[in-house]
């Protein structure tokens, strides 16, 4: 005699079959979900990342368009840009253009702090220079840099650019035009202490030397105008020594 499963029994077994293929299918669906998730994760972090350069390199512009700001104030108030520096008796830079244009920014109790009687490295300024305005903080700087009270912004200084060593340029000696000439830049190369009247030669400039480090292909640069521009790495040497240039040599 055969024997049967009674109808109820078998019943209840497929049932049971059924609930392993519908665990089985879920489990399945629910490892798929997981590997998209973590493809997507994947495919998310560099988003994330150019997203968070992007916004460092805006903060950054935003802060050097302060400091043009600033230098046209001051320029409205004094009839010239500041010197690169201010300096002493042997002809040695003793002040940075950073430390004079302080009233123009909102610190000028910071600026009445500093001693102009003494240099720079001095034990009272080198007191103030731990307490450097968020302005010269570059978000795109490194993690070293930033938790030191150096700069990236810097003057591109030299004979015949914006920042004429102890001369203090007027806008009519821009023969070239504000717009075409280059007066603050970011140096990622050579970071500088705020206070110190140290900037970047004509020859570094061109030289590409600020690019080293640079996080983003580029640097900043603030124009004699106000006006701020992403300066790509393989812009040529002479193309970025015309920038520096404000009157391609000639007198004025």
């Amino acid at each position: 005699m055969q024997f049967k499963l009674p109808i109820s029994h078998t019943r209840l077994q497929r049932t049971g079959d059924a609930k392993v293929v519908i665990i089985v299918v879920a489990s399945i669906f629910a490892v798929m979900m997981l590997a998209c998730a973590g493809v997507a994760v994947i495919f998310l972090i560099p988003a994330v990342g150019q997203a968070r350069t992007a916004a460092r390199r805006a903060h950054s512009q935003g802060n050097m368009t302060k400091i043009g700001l600033a230098l046209h104030n001051y320029h409205d108030t004094f009839g010239s840009f500041p010197p690169a520096y201010i300096p002493d008796e042997d002809g040695k830079p003793m002040h940075s253009w950073r430390v004079l244009i302080l009233p123009f920014i909102e610190q000028s109790n910071l600026y009445e702090q500093y001693n102009f009687d003494e240099p720079w490295d001095s034990p009272n300024n080198r007191a103030i220079a731990q307490r450097m305005p968020d302005i010269y903080r570059n978000p795109s700087s490194d993690d070293a840099t930033m938790k030191q009270n150096v700069t990236t912004y810097q003057a591109v200084e030299g004979k015949n650019a914006g920042f004429d060593g102890s001369t203090s340029l007027k806008f009519r000696n821009f023969v070239d035009g504000t717009s075409n000439s280059v007066l603050v830049i970011e140096n990622y190369d050579r970071p500088v202490l705020w206070t110190q009247p140290s900037d970047t030669s004509i020859q570094a400039f061109a030289s590409g030397k600020p690019f080293n480090g640079s996080p983003t292909g580029g640097i900043n640069a603030l124009f004699g105008d106000a006006s701020i521009h992403h300066i790509d790495q393989t812009t040529g040497s002479q193309q970025l020594k015309d920038m520096a240039i404000r009157n391609d040599g000639k007198p004025g």
